[in-house]
C-alpha cells in the first residue's frame, strides 16, 4: 500500500500515515473472457515518495507495519458516484435487524427498528467503519466499533439521516486529545501502535448489521507486521544456530503493477462467491436458498425478509480471482493464507500434490513455539475457521513440473466438526463439490530459476511464545441460537434460526443477550481471565475478541442428551488439548458444538470493544456482544 508521508512526533517514534478510501468500481474476477465484476475496494488516495500504485482493488495492497512503529490511517468513505452523489449497496440490506439504521436519525440510529408492514430493503447511503482484525493494544476509537460508522460525505444525503454513529463523535474527542487527529464529514483517522508480535493481520468492515454485505462487496485487505523480538530475524536454524533463512521477497510498494519480480512470500485471501451471468456478484434476498422460509416476515412472525443465516458462494476466489493459477519454482515458498469467506470453514488439502511438504510456522499472533509438520503428521491437511491465518512455508523441490491443484476438503454447509468422507476415507460430512468449492488454486510448477537459499521446514527453530500472567477469574459465556416456525411457499411449516445470541451462563444455564442489552463482559484493567465458552448450537462457530491476543487452553465435551446440550450444563469426559497450529497466539478460536472451549486472555487498553462470533451472517444478527475493560469512561454514549 503507498504511504502518503510520515508524522514526525516530539516524543516517540515517527508514524507511517495512510490515506485510504473505499470506492466502486469494475475489476475481473471471473476469468479472462467473462465479464468484469462490479465490487468495493480499498486502495491510497496518495503517496509520498511515488512508491506504490495508487490502485483499488478487492482485495487491496498490503499495509507493511512496523513492530513498535505507529500507523496512522485516515480512512475515507467514497461510495460516491462521479457526481458526488451516494452509491446505493451492491446487495439486499435487511432494515429488520439490530444495525447502523441511518434513516432513523439521531435518536433511532443503531437500533432495530419496529415496522408495521415487511419493509423493502434499504436503498440509502452506505454506512462504513473499519476494523484492523488481530491488533492488539490499539485504544478503542481505533478499533471499527460498530457504532461508530460514518456515511460518505455525498452531495444528496437525504435529510433526517444520521451521517454518523452513536460513538462516533466520542471517539474522534479521544482521537484528538491521544494524537492530534481531526475526524470529519465521510472520514475518520485511526492509529495502530503496533506493539503485536510480527504477524499476519487483516482489515475489513464492520458497521452494525451490515458487515456480511459489506465485506462481500469486497473491502478487505492484509496488515503485515514485521520485526521486533519474535520477527523473522529471531528464527534459527537449529543445525547451526544461526539466523535461519525464510522464503522472500514478499511485494513491496516499490514494485510496480503488474510487475514481473519473482516473489517467493505471498499473502493469500481466500474467499467464496457466486455469480449472476451477467458478472455481478450474487448474494441472497431471502431465504429461497437457504431454508425456503419465505411466510411469517417482521412484523407478522419473528424471520426476517431478508438476512440469511449462512451464505455459502459456489465458487472460490484467491486473492480477488476465481479459478485462479500461481506459476511457482521447484523451491520453498511462504504463504499466508486468511480465509476470508461468509460461512465456510476450509480444510486445505495438498494431498493431491506429489512431492510437496508443508509446514505450518505461524498462526494469527505470529510464529507459533514449534513448526507443524502437516506432511508427516496430520495427512497433509490445514482446518481454517473463518478469519484464521496460516503462516505456512510449502515446499515445491521434490513436485513433479506440471499442474497441481490445492484443494478444499471442508463441507459446502455448516461445519460441526469431525473428518471430511472421501473414497477410501469414511468421514462425517461431505466434502465441498470437486469441480468448484473443492478447488483452490492451481500451482503450474517449474523448474528453480536460482538457488534457493531457504532453510527447510525441518529446521526452523522459531521464537519461544511467553507465557501470559495466571488469571484472576473465569468466566463462563455461551454460545445460542434462537429458532422458530416459519412456511415455506406452499404454506408448510419450517422451523428455522431466526438469530444467534452470545450470552452468559448462570447456573449451569445459558442466558442469551443481545447487542443492546448491558455489557457483562466487564474485565479489569491489567486482569487475565479464562473465558469458558459454552456452545449450546449445532454449529462451530469461529469466536473473535477485539483487542486481545489469547491462548486456546484446552477443549472439553459437554453432558449431551439425544445430540442436545443438557441444561443445566456440565462439563463432563477428560480436557484435550487444541490442534497443534492453534497452540500460540490466537485472536480467533473454534468452539465446536457440544463443548466447552477455554481461552486465556490479558485485558491492558481499557476502552469498549465486542467479541463475535465471525461467521460474518451471525454477527450481523445478534451474535456480537459489546464487552468493557475497566470502568466506564467519562461522556461515554450510553
Amino acid at each position: 500500500m503507498a504511504r502518503a508521508g510520515t508524522i514526525r512526533q516530539t516524543a516517540g517514534p515517527p508514524v507511517d500515515y495512510y490515506e485510504i478510501s473505499q470506492r466502486q468500481f469494475l475489476q475481473q474476477v471471473l476469468p479472462a473472457g467473462l465479464p468484469a465484476t462490479t465490487v468495493w475496494g480499498y486502495g491510497a488516495l496518495s503517496s509520498d515518495s511515488k512508491q506504490g500504485v495508487l490502485l483499488h482493488h478487492a482485495p487491496c495492497p498490503t499495509i507493511e507495519a512496523e513492530h513498535g512503529r505507529p500507523v496512522r490511517v485516515k480512512w475515507v468513505n467514497e461510495l460516491v458516484d462521479s457526481q458526488g452523489r451516494y452509491l446505493p449497496h451492491l446487495f439486499t440490506v435487511d432494515p429488520t435487524l439490530h444495525w447502523a439504521n441511518p434513516p432513523g436519525g439521531t435518536s433511532g440510529r443503531d437500533s432495530r427498528p419496529v415496522f408495521r408492514k415487511t419493509p423493502g430493503p434499504y436503498t440509502g447511503p452506505v454506512p462504513m467503519v473499519v476494523h484492523l482484525h488481530g491488533a492488539v493494544g490499539v485504544g478503542d476509537e481505533s478499533d471499527g466499533y460498530p457504532e461508530a460508522w460514518f456515511l460518505p460525505a455525498a452531495t444528496d444525503l437525504p435529510s433526517g439521516y444520521a451521517a454518523k454513529g452513536t460513538w462516533y463523535d466520542f471517539f474522534a474527542g479521544k482521537a484528538n486529545a491521544g494524537y492530534g487527529a481531526t475526524w470529519g464529514a465521510g472520514f475518520s483517522v485511526f492509529q495502530y501502535p503496533n506493539p503485536d508480535r510480527a504477524s499476519t493481520k487483516w482489515f475489513h468492515d464492520h458497521a452494525l448489521g451490515m458487515t456480511r454485505v459489506n465485506v462481500y462487496a469486497g473491502g478487505a485487505g492484509f496488515y503485515v507486521i514485521r520485526g521486533g523480538p519474535d520477527g523473522d530475524a529471531a528464527v534459527r536454524d537449529s543445525r547451526t544456530q544461526t539466523t535461519a533463512v525464510l522464503p522472500g521477497p514478499a511485494p513491496s510498494k516499490a514494485d510496480g503493477f503488474p510487475t514481473t519480480k519473482s516473489y517467493y512470500e505471498i499473502p493469500i485471501v481466500i474467499q467464496d462467491r457466486a455469480f449472476n451471468t451477467d458478472g455481478s456478484l450474487f448474494y441472497p434476498d431471502s431465504r429461497v436458498f437457504f431454508d425456503g422460509i419465505v411466510r411469517q416476515y417482521i412484523p407478522k412472525g419473528t424471520f426476517s425478509p431478508f438476512w440469511n443465516p449462512e451464505f455459502f458462494g459456489n465458487t472460490l476466489m484467491v486473492n480477488g480471482r476465481t479459478w485462479p493459477y500461481l506459476d511457482v519454482e521447484q523451491r520453498r515458498y511462504r504463504f499466508r493464507f486468511l480465509n476470508g469467506c461468509q460461512s465456510r470453514f476450509l480444510i486445505l488439502d495438498f494431498q493431491k500434490i506429489p512431492g510437496v511438504k508443508v509446514t505450518v510456522i505461524g498462526n494469527e499472533g505470529g510464529f507459533l513455539a514449534l513448526p507443524v509438520d502437516l506432511t508427516a503428521d496430520h495427512a497433509n491437511r490445514l482446518l481454517m475457521a473463518l478469519a484464521e491465518r496460516a503462516d505456512v512455508i510449502v515446499d515445491f523441490t521434490d513436485v513433479p513440473a506440471g499442474k497441481h491443484v490445492l484443494r478444499n476438503v471442508g463441507p459446502d454447509e455448516p461445519f460441526g466438526g469431525g473428518e471430511p468422507s472421501l473414497p477410501g476415507e469414511p468421514g462425517d460430512f461431505e466434502v465441498a463439490d470437486q469441480q468448484t468449492t473443492g478447488l483452490v488454486m492451481e500451482f503450474r510448477v517449474g523448474p528453480v530459476k536460482s538457488a534457493d537459499l531457504s532453510t527447510p521446514g525441518r529446521f526452523l527453530q522459531l521464537p519461544a511464545v511467553a507465557a501470559l500472567p495466571a488469571e484472576q477469574r473465569a468466566r463462563k459465556v455461551a454460545l445460542v441460537e434462537l429458532a422458530d416456525v416459519g412456511a415455506d411457499a406452499a404454506g408448510a411449516p419450517v422451523e428455522g434460526p431466526i438469530e444467534g445470541a452470545l450470552g452468559v451462563v448462570h447456573d449451569g444455564l445459558a442466558m442469551e443477550h443481545e447487542w443492546m442489552h448491558p455489557v457483562t463482559e466487564n474485565p479489569g484493567v491489567g486482569d487475565t481471565e479464562v473465558w469458558e465458552i459454552h456452545n449450546t448450537t449445532a454449529d462451530a462457530h469461529p469466536i473473535h475478541l477485539h483487542q486481545v491476543a489469547f491462548e486456546v487452553v484446552e477443549r472439553q465435551p459437554l453432558l449431551l442428551a439425544g445430540g442436545e446440550v443438557v441444561q443445566p450444563m456440565e462439563a463432563v469426559g477428560a480436557a484435550t488439548r487444541p490442534e497443534a497450529w492453534v497452540w500460540g497466539v490466537k485472536d480467533t478460536v473454534t468452539a465446536y458444538p457440544g463443548q466447552v472451549t477455554r481461552l486465556r486472555a490479558h485485558f491492558e487498553r481499557p476502552g469498549q470493544f465486542v467479541w463475535h462470533c465471525h461467521i460474518l451472517e451471525h454477527e450481523d444478527n445478534e451474535m456480537m456482544r459489546p464487552f468493557r475493560i475497566g470502568p466506564v469512561q467519562p461522556g461515554q454514549p450510553g
